[in-house]
């Protein structure tokens, strides 16, 4: 895409950006996505460090195309990532959950682009003082860790844009070309898309899970967990007992308890509907098909064009 600061930066054809989500975000998506043209992003959250290390691997032998990883900054053995990062030649990393001048200093001397993640306009302006190269703003429709502020991305886009100079991806809520469309016009140069990559074929989400994602209904998901770190869920068995816990007030400790260890994985990788932590963005009621990851990118951008070009036509 021509005159595209996004696409200028990452070095793609098109400017969709797949999110780096935990449990489902392995090589074989993050290759289909940029062989298709975008930006994949292989999510190392839910993974070892040798286990991202395979994965980046495998990446760079299924497309010579950029591709990202993303990293949580909350991440345990953050500087082990950093450094496969650094010796596989890894040329894009997206950070999240942290602040972002612990790394990207680090990352860029060692020829990396980095973007951060963020939910609000002062974290926005604190990516750019910490010399980000692009900003991902995204509102609380996202499923997964939310912002606590619930900015929605109709709201939070325009007044990141206001404020900052460097480069803008939305994220939230979008999974088609109308929806990138209104990002666009709000100010983005690129969208950063999850929930729809989710429910693709070379997602490495179970089988349950994207099947229970294209059977969401409206209001199916909700944003839970508010009193640790807020998550849209799909309102499962897990999520009600933690709605009632919250509603009765039970304690910071308690809900740990209730949380447990690997909930995400259970849900998402493991396909347990009733007892796993379903993460998923509210855009997944508008999603009836699970499809493979480059008709994913080509329908948004047919759409995207088609959008622009009725748009041009209003008098």
């Amino acid at each position: 895409m021509k005159n595209n600061r996004i696409c200028e930066l990452f070095g793609i054809q098109l400017p969709i950006v797949q999110a780096g989500m935990i449990w489902c975000s392995g090589w074989e998506l993050a290759s289909a996505v940029s062989n298709a043209g975008g930006l994949g992003i292989i999510g190392a959250g839910s993974m070892y460090p040798d286990t991202l290390r395979i994965h980046i691997q495998k990446c760079k032998k299924a497309t010579i195309k950029p591709f990202a990883v993303n990293v949580p900054l909350l991440y345990p053995d953050i500087d082990k990532l950093m450094a496969i990062i650094v010796e596989e030649g890894v040329k894009i990393v997206f950070t999240s959950a942290g602040n972002p001048k612990t790394w990207t200093a680090h990352l860029q001397k060692n020829g990396i682009k980095v973007v951060h993640v963020v939910s609000t306009v002062k974290f926005a302006l604190k990516c750019q003082e910490a010399g980000v190269d692009a900003v991902v703003a995204e509102g609380f429709e996202a499923g997964g860790h939310n912002g606590r502020e619930e900015t929605t991305t109709m709201v939070l886009i325009p007044q990141v844009r206001k404020s900052i100079e460097v480069p803008l991806i939305a994220a939230g809520g979008i999974a088609n070309g109308m929806q990138m469309a209104a990002a666009f016009a709000l100010g983005a140069e690129a969208v950063q898309v999850g929930s729809r990559f989710v429910a693709s074929a070379e997602s490495s989400a179970h089988i349950n899970f994207k099947n229970a994602i294209i059977s969401t209904p409206e209001g199916g998901t909700q944003l839970t967990l508010k009193q640790l770190t807020p998550v849209r869920l799909i309102r499962n068995k897990f999520f009600k007992e933690v709605d009632e816990a919250e509603k009765r007030g039970a304690s910071v400790e308690e809900i740990k308890t209730l949380l447990g260890r690997a909930r995400a994985k259970k849900g998402m990788f493991e396909g347990d509907l009733e007892e796993g932590e379903l993460e998923i963005g509210q855009v997944s009621n508008d999603l009836k098909e699970i499809k493979p990851a480059s008709r994913i990118v080509d329908e948004m951008m047919s759409e995207f064009i088609a959008t622009l070009n009725k748009l041009k036509n209003i008098r």
